[in-house]
């Protein structure tokens, strides 16, 4: 692990432990050259995703990218940090699990949808506002009403 600080590629480990949800390991480091410390956040990946944007590119998946949406959306909402973590955990264990690599921005913004419509229903509609691009009041008004019937 090379130091984010100077760069220097010896560095060790002084503590390890498990984030709270058990998904993760967060390991406190110390550089033996400059004697800086900080910490990494190991995560089980089952594979590597690609992400296929709506204009065909190929980018590989980015699961801060993802996390600052979902954070985004559920700003100032009575959601707990490690509410959010888990929800971003899930969303990406259904993405590995799904036996697909390549995945379409569609099919991620989707599930985020479904998550969310779970869990805020104002942080649900702020995605969507973004997600499906609402350009004035009345793609609001479709949309709630569309979101008031029955499934």
């Amino acid at each position: 692990m090379h130091c984010p600080f100077c760069g220097h590629d010896d560095t060790q480990v002084k503590d390890s432990r498990p984030t709270d949800d058990g998904a993760a390991i967060r390991r406190r480091r110390f550089c033996t050259a400059c004697s800086q410390r900080f910490t990494t956040i190991e995560r089980v990946q089952l594979r590597e995703l690609t992400v296929i944007k709506t204009d065909s590119r190929r980018v590989p998946f980015d699961r801060d990218k993802l996390a600052r949406s979902v954070r985004i959306a559920l700003r100032k909402r009575p959601v707990s940090d490690e509410r959010i973590e888990r929800i971003v955990n899930g969303i990406v264990r259904q993405l590995e699990a799904s036996g697909d690599s390549d995945i379409s921005s569609q099919q991620i913004g989707e599930l985020v949808m479904e998550t969310l419509k779970e869990v805020d229903a104002v942080a649900y509609v702020r995605f969507a506002s973004v997600y499906r691009n609402f350009r004035e009041a009345k793609d609001f008004e479709t949309f709630l009403g569309e979101l008031g019937e029955p499934t």
